[in-house]
């Protein structure tokens, strides 16, 4: 029995070391918990009433568009692209960071996208999804998703969907963004 808490220790750490392996052969040169912990595989937005609300979590974002509103925030009065105030909500960890916040981060262009990447823009009433930041930072400084799959109707609440493709892949179906936004979404 004294060999049990040993054992478990290699075990994890064996884990861990064949994650961070399977990491390296992906390109991602990140071990596993410090790429966990920048947050940057998945961005929101709400464009609503003259401002931007941006977040990088989930459930923050969720909270958002149930209540209107967010418990911390981060604002920014006027850096939208047009002018717009931008309102970053933030969770109650970040509330006291100067600095480190991913949606800040990956809003200012100083932190990529994670791969795989999603990303949720909602702005007069169409919900645009993305799969990667580049696709979702283009679309926000143009205004448009020039290589986009349309779902009339496809949305929680019956809004349009807006699939943003590119070059690669805009002659194909997206089908597995649309699987992701029905599960990030709680639809079958």
């Amino acid at each position: 029995m004294k060999f049990l808490p040993v054992a478990a220790s290699v075990m994890a750490l064996s884990l861990l070391t064949a994650c961070g392996g399977e990491n390296a052969k992906k390109g991602h040169t990140q071990p596993v918990a410090e790429a966990a912990s920048m947050n940057n595989e998945d961005l929101y937005e709400v464009h609503h009433e003259g401002r931007i609300y941006v977040f990088d979590d989930r459930a923050t974002y969720e909270s958002f568009l149930a209540v209107g509103e967010t418990t911390f925030r981060k604002v920014h009065i006027g850096e939208g692209p047009k002018g717009e105030t931008i309102v970053f909500g933030l969770t109650s960890a970040d509330k006291k960071k100067t600095s480190g916040i991913a949606s800040i981060d990956m809003y200012e262009g100083k932190l990529a996208g994670a791969e795989p990447f999603y990303g949720e823009m909602r702005v007069e009433g169409r919900i645009y999804v993305f799969g990667s930041l580049k696709e979702m930072n283009s679309a926000r400084t143009v205004g448009e998703v020039p290589l986009r799959y349309t779902d009339i109707g496809a949305g929680p609440k019956g809004e349009t969907v807006v699939y943003a493709l590119n070059s690669s892949n805009k002659k194909v179906k997206p089908t597995a963004m649309i699987t992701m936004f029905k599960k990030m979404n709680g639809m079958k």
